[in-house]
């Protein structure tokens, strides 16, 4: 059944979650990032959330909008495709982040049907400290082999940095706990084939959070603060035990990268990626 095109511009009721020390330091974890701002309560400014912590405030909302019966989305179905974050004020312990998300696009897509959620979070004095997009395929089927090929035959720049990490084995379980993200394609072997997966599969925005930290630890020097703004787009699945190569390249202007990331294939997992940093 495709998705009820009446509920385009539809807003949802924010979600107010308490940030605690202890979700910080499990989400930093479960994403094996142990950058001592996230750590140590001595550092000057204290203990802050990493970047992508944004995504756990926002989480609520997000499920708020697939879960909508008026809306009729298959989640076993839905494939995250392309996020992108600003990332606009530190989150820190004992922050109230109250999040909200309006449904932004629904449209046609190859192999199904698309929708893009906007997704905004302000915290107790109303300051904003993340705005997102998070866009899905609703599958009705699969996406080409082409349309992959194709990507990944577009040039990439020569790249400043490179790093590789490896995603554990527990990757998934230790992920859904610290983010709230439960999908069982992500933790439960038989539901992932069961939609047609070869087994379980990374959660986009683990990938993510990943490499998010490849930025960091690179052009900004360990600083999370500097990251301002971070896009990009779903290539192919990432399965635990993968190692991961992320490649960064200058991008189009001042404080701008332009980066991708491979499997131990070379099979590009990440693309069209885009990090802005302070200067």
């Amino acid at each position: 059944m495709p998705l009820n095109r009446a509920c385009l511009d539809k807003s949802y009721p924010a979600a107010t979650t308490t940030v605690t020390r202890e979700a910080i330091q499990n989400y930093a974890r479960a994403c094996n990032d142990a950058n001592p701002r996230y750590f140590d309560p001595n550092i000057a400014d204290g203990i802050i959330a990493p970047p992508m912590f944004a995504v756990v405030v926002s989480w609520i909302p997000v499920i708020s909008v697939l879960t909508d019966p008026d809306l009729r989305a298959d989640l076993l179905r839905l494939l995250h495709t392309a996020h992108e974050m600003e990332f606009l004020a530190p989150i820190r312990p004992g922050d109230q982040i109250s999040g909200t998300a309006r449904i932004a696009a629904i449209a046609p897509a190859l192999g199904g049907e698309s929708i893009t959620l906007e997704l905004s979070a302000i915290d107790q004095s109303a300051r904003p400290v993340n705005r997102a997009r998070f866009t899905a395929l609703i599958r009705g089927r699969r996406e080409t082999a082409e349309s992959r090929n194709a990507a990944e035959a577009e040039p990439q720049p020569s790249p400043l940095f490179t790093l590789q990490q490896t995603i554990d084995r527990d990757q998934t379980s230790r992920y859904a706990e610290a983010s709230g993200d439960r999908n069982p394609i992500h933790v439960d072997e038989n539901v992932a084939k069961m939609v047609g997966l070869p087994g379980i599969i990374v959660h986009g925005l683990c990938t993510m959070a990943f490499a998010s930290r490849a930025i960091i630890d690179t052009v900004c020097a360990s600083d999370p603060t500097k990251l301002r703004h971070l896009s990009l787009r779903f290539a192919r699945p990432v399965f635990p035990g993968d190692t991961l190569t992320t490649a960064i390249a200058s991008g189009a202007g001042p404080g701008d990268y332009s980066f991708t990331t491979a499997n131990a294939a070379g099979q590009i997992v990440l693309r069209d990626g885009v990090a802005t940093i302070a200067t």
